[in-house]
């Protein structure tokens, strides 16, 4: 059985196997999520993403969490909101999919995801989280190591958008 948990506060600080970093195409760091990770894990996790040559829109890419309490970084790039007619939904789909099956694959038993593209990417967060709520329930059933599931948001809004559509599950 799978436990998701809603959390308020700093994805940095979550003692999970993963973490899911909120990337930019480059994966070389930037602000937001993938600022304050890239931070908090010290500069070997530039080095280590240097060697990813970057990553596409709904991919997702490993490396260690070096200084974190996380075991593992997997970073995933999630769409620009563009009014919606750019398969913006599709990659955010993507972009959880893609995170939950490498770390699934990798053996991980807990990830904790921030909110994708809902900070400067625009993506609505209201519709975002319909989006995370409809993946995982497509996903659990595949999921054979994964058992805890957090989702750390770092706004109010978003916060109660998750606690709102989590405790329906």
């Amino acid at each position: 059985m799978i436990t998701l948990e809603v959390k308020k506060g700093d994805i940095t600080l979550e003692k999970t196997d993963a973490i899911v970093n909120a990337a930019n195409n480059s994966l070389l760091g930037g602000g937001g999520v993938d600022g304050a990770i890239h931070r908090a894990a010290g500069p070997e996790l530039l080095e280590a993403c240097k060697k990813l040559n970057g990553c596409p829109t709904g991919e997702a890419k490993l490396t260690e969490g070096f200084r974190l309490a996380a075991k593992y970084v997997i970073h995933t790039v999630g769409p620009v909101w563009k009014g919606g007619a750019q398969q913006e939904s599709e990659k955010l789909k993507s972009a959880y999919k893609n995170s939950l099956k490498l770390a699934d694959d990798k053996g991980c038993k807990s990830i904790a995801f921030p909110n994708i593209s809902t900070g400067v990417y625009g993506f609505p967060k209201e519709k975002a989280v319909l989006i995370v709520k409809e993946i995982i329930a497509e996903m659990l059933p595949e999921l054979k190591h994964l058992t805890q599931i957090n989702f750390v948001c770092f706004d109010e809004e978003n916060y109660h958008y998750y606690l709102n559509t989590f405790n329906q599950v």
